[in-house]
């Protein structure tokens, strides 16, 4: 490494500690990960952690982002669920009041009630760098999210019919989040992330089926459908009718298009589904 490019990793690495809100979840564990490895001190916010970190709990909030001079926000369950616009207020108070200069919030695409709660920590968080990363559907929802136990059974139900979704890998939302911690990018933005490529539910099924060898099939069911499948699975009942009704209006086809925010965001391309069909198959995910 020549000293131009230790002098510049050295400036984009934050001088104080990182806090990492759901921090052993799919997007906060990669971040950690990352951070890590950039020797970044990292808080892994979570709810019987460490640094504990509950978003039910507001009392935590101030000594886990205490000293912080970065914070990534990835609130459960989502960030178009009621409470979350308050939940952001709260956050931003607390973050300016501990003197954090940078957040990164993840937030869903196409979600108008999420974009609510952006504005909410916007509004509360003056004078904090804000970035926001709106998101596709993780690719790795098949392999360690809601759709695993469906893949592993053969297969998938789910309410999203016909309409295609570029699902994103969270690798690259990782990455971007923490170029964004890191100040390695312009503060304030607005990244729309996606994969690649557009996929229905049951070519993505096909896909995994390519990648494992067993056949894994898309069912298609109604919203109504899928809340009562999840209550059966034990999941509330007013949590199961939230859910399907953000599924029914994510997938709707508003969201049926492809963005350049990976590699406006990392000068690379965004990583296909083919690629982490393939990385999954291999690491095991999908072994019975």
């Amino acid at each position: 490494m020549t000293n131009d490019m230790a002098n510049q990793q050295q400036e984009t690495r934050p001088a104080g500690p990182v806090l990492v809100t759901s921090g052993t979840g799919k997007t906060g564990r990669r971040v950690v990960e990352r951070l890590a490895a950039r020797g970044v001190p990292v808080r892994t916010g979570s709810r019987t952690g460490e640094v504990v970190f509950d978003w039910t709990d507001e009392s935590g909030w101030e000594d886990a982002l205490r000293g912080a001079e970065a914070a990534y926000i990835a609130y459960y369950p989502d960030l178009a669920a009621p409470g979350a616009p308050e939940a952001m207020s709260a956050f931003g108070r607390i973050a300016r009041g501990c003197g954090v200069r940078r957040l990164v919030l993840l937030s869903g695409r196409g979600e108008p009630q999420a974009v609510v709660a952006e504005e909410a920590l916007r509004s509360a968080a003056v004078g904090i760098e804000l970035t926001v990363v709106r998101s596709a559907f993780f690719a790795q929802n098949f392999s360690e999210g809601a759709l695993l136990d469906g893949v592993l059974g053969g297969e998938l139900v789910f309410p999203a019919g016909s309409t295609a979704e570029p699902f994103v890998d969270a690798g690259d939302l990782a990455d971007v989040v923490v170029a964004a911690l890191c100040g390695e990018s312009v503060p304030g933005q607005v990244h729309e992330l996606t994969g690649p490529r557009l996929l229905t539910f049951a070519e993505a099924a096909a896909e995994i089926t390519r990648a494992t060898g067993r056949e894994v099939r898309y069912v298609s069911v109604t919203g109504p459908q899928y809340a009562a499948m999840l209550v059966e699975f034990g999941v509330p009942e007013a949590e199961a009718g939230f859910l399907a009704e953000l599924f029914a209006m994510l997938l709707d086809g508003h969201n049926a298009t492809v963005t350049e925010g990976v590699k406006q965001a990392l000068e690379r391309d965004a990583s296909p589904f083919t690629a982490f069909a393939a990385e999954a198959a291999r690491s095991g995910a999908w072994d019975a």
